[in-house]
């Protein structure tokens, strides 16, 4: 086996970053689709329950994530086991913090804006690692790139809070009908 170069060590990290950004984002859709129609009564109940209590996802994903972090450590597993453990890696960090916001207040509603705020700001992180150069190859521009999308960033978190409220006042009664008359 050939030794890797630096570029093809940027190339790894990229491929891992953009396998886990791709689970991450599939996982916390699929979540998102399947628990809403759980709720609204449209798909059977699918929760798992373990003598009598609810087993959150973010538990899966906290197992999904152990095991692969495991797996990393110890057995140092190479070519497509790596892309399976970084396939594995996404899927358990979207479910764990789907539900991020129930880390911060135990018994919270499942739509807690926290969960889905962080959920973007990983999705953001994940996308930078996988898309932008490496810091050592950055140049003027590509800094000048960073500042401007801190701003954006900036700017969508104020247009992201202000229509959380609005959405809030006009879509939050419903939303927590919906939750109430769930499945438990």
């Amino acid at each position: 086996m050939a030794a890797q170069g630096p570029d093809d060590v940027g190339r790894g990290y990229s491929r891992t970053a953009r396998l886990v950004l791709v689970a991450f984002l599939f996982t916390f859709m699929a979540t998102r689709v399947l628990i809403f129609l759980i709720m609204a009564r449209h798909i059977p109940d699918i929760y798992i329950h373990v003598f009598g209590a609810h087993v959150h996802h973010l538990n899966i994903g906290i197992i999904l994530l152990s095991l692969a972090g495991g797996w990393l450590l110890l057995r140092r597993p190479g070519g497509r086991e790596f892309s399976w453990a970084a396939v594995a890696y996404g899927i358990g960090l979207a479910l764990t913090f789907d539900e991020f916001g129930m880390w911060l207040r135990l018994g919270g509603d499942y739509w807690q804006r926290t969960s889905f705020d962080a959920v973007v700001i990983i999705l953001a992180l994940l996308a930078l690692i996988a898309f932008a150069p490496a810091l050592k190859r950055f140049r003027p521009r590509h800094w000048t790139t960073a500042v401007l999308l801190a701003l954006a960033l900036a700017a969508f978190a104020y247009a992201l809070v202000a229509s959380y409220r609005y959405a809030g006042r006009r879509f939050g009664p419903a939303i927590h009908r919906v939750e109430e008359n769930s499945p438990n």
